[in-house]
């Protein structure tokens, strides 16, 4: 991978980008996959980057997270209640993963994770990817349309209850006015409701 400038002196993680957060959390947020520039450099999901700048931010004023930001994995973010994570664990080309990359980073790292989580209650899908994923993961039946502010029940069992959807926080909905701050704020609401029914 090439680096930008201004990461040139930075060892980037280059690895696989596992979850984290809270243990014990009832909501899981699941995006695509680290950025190339942002997880991918710093070893931590959502972090470094602007897509970042725009989830912990709203999750800070949900009360998911102490901080609203997240720059580097040592900086002090505690998320409470909250468990974020990628269905993708490597910067895919494009933003395009292949299925087949897809099929093996949710069976190597997204299930044994959820299996650590056994609180959730609530899952946040940020996109269609991420949506398709979890469907394929832990609904029943036909799969629900994506939309921002979508709710589904997913299926019976021990596992979460609720796939909920919003759009992406990549700066080509940020920038667009696709995704604003009400919008990304009124979703973590849902899911506070969702995950205290």
């Amino acid at each position: 991978m090439e680096k930008r400038a201004a990461y040139a002196e930075e060892d980037y993680w280059g690895r696989p980008v596992p979850g984290f957060g809270d243990p014990l959390a009832g909501l899981l947020v699941l995006g695509l996959a680290p950025a190339a520039h942002g997880g991918n450099r710093t070893g931590r999901v959502f972090t470094g980057d602007r897509s970042g700048d725009w989830l912990f931010a709203a999750m800070h004023r949900a009360g998911y997270a102490n901080q609203p930001t997240s720059v580097a994995v040592d900086d002090g973010l505690a998320l409470r209640g909250a468990w974020v994570s990628a269905a993708v664990r490597c910067a895919p080309p494009d933003n395009k993963p292949t299925p087949d990359e897809r099929d093996r980073c949710v069976s190597t790292w997204l299930v044994p994770e959820l299996s650590l989580l056994p609180r959730l209650v609530v899952v946040l899908a940020l996109g269609q990817f991420a949506w398709d994923v979890a469907w394929r993961l832990l609904g029943a039946g036909p799969k629900p349309r994506f939309g921002h502010g979508a709710v589904a029940a997913l299926g019976a069992g021990s596992g979460p209850r609720w796939l909920l959807g919003s759009y992406h926080v990549s700066q080509q909905n940020t920038f667009t006015g696709k995704l604003t701050e009400p919008m990304l704020d009124a979703v973590f609401a849902s899911a506070r409701t969702l995950a205290g029914s």
